[in-house]
């Protein structure tokens, strides 16, 4: 607000204190923006879509195959297999570990191949048959290769041994009796924070040597 002063020749000077200076700015700055508001134009604007979202029409149905049950979904098609495996289909075994294909804590098996499923689109699979750790049991039993991965204790907090087990089922169903080499290089695209390395390699070939004693009571 303003004060009156006189100066020394009596004469009447306006100061202005430094409240009433900083007001008068307020006061410029909200009249500008009334002017500036009465001046546009009354249509709202078109508000900005959130990036991460998905415009509506881009779902697509998929039918796979997941453990032997057919599966038939709608999805979209930013969501990845792990996703799906986990949240619309209920099966939690393959793990979220970096989410960006890395650790394979995440791997299946995709018409027998390995597959990060952190990296693949749902919409990939579609026709496709899909393996995950659950479907390797044998009715109540565990499957050979989760069964040599119990008996060698190949693993300490466990959260990277599904994928370490799909590896290793891959592994076995294309080469049935790998050298430790052959199952260091198998077994390379899944990582363990825990460093259990030594059980790993010595329960593959376990589970190799159970796949073989299965094969050969079945042929008696």
């Amino acid at each position: 607000m303003s004060q009156e002063e006189k100066d020394k020749d009596g004469h009447v000077s306006l100061a202005v204190s430094r409240r009433g200076f900083l007001g008068s700015l307020g006061s410029g700055a909200i009249g500008a923006a009334t002017v500036a508001t009465l001046g546009a134009t009354d249509q709202a604007p078109t508000p900005t879509p959130p990036a991460d979202t998905v415009p509506a029409g881009e779902v697509s149905t998929i039918a796979f195959t997941v453990n032997g049950r057919q599966h038939k979904l709608l999805v979209e098609s930013r969501w990845s297999l792990l996703y799906v495996l986990r949240e619309k289909i209920g099966l939690s075994g393959a793990k979220a570990g970096c989410e960006r294909g890395e650790c394979g804590a995440c791997t299946v098996l995709i018409d027998g191949k390995t597959r990060y499923a952190c990296m693949t689109l749902a919409p990939e699979v579609d026709g496709h048959d899909v393996i995950t750790v659950e479907g390797l049991m044998e009715g109540e039993e565990l499957g050979k290769t989760q069964k040599a991965f119990a008996e060698e204790d190949a693993f300490q907090c466990g959260f990277c041994t599904p994928g370490q087990v799909m590896a290793a089922e891959a592994l076995l169903r294309s080469n049935p009796s790998p050298s430790i080499e052959e199952i260091r290089q198998g077994m390379s695209g899944n990582l363990c924070r825990c460093g259990a390395y030594a059980h790993i390699f010595n329960a593959v070939h376990k589970a190799a040597e159970l796949k073989r004693q299965g094969a050969d009571d079945a042929a008696r």
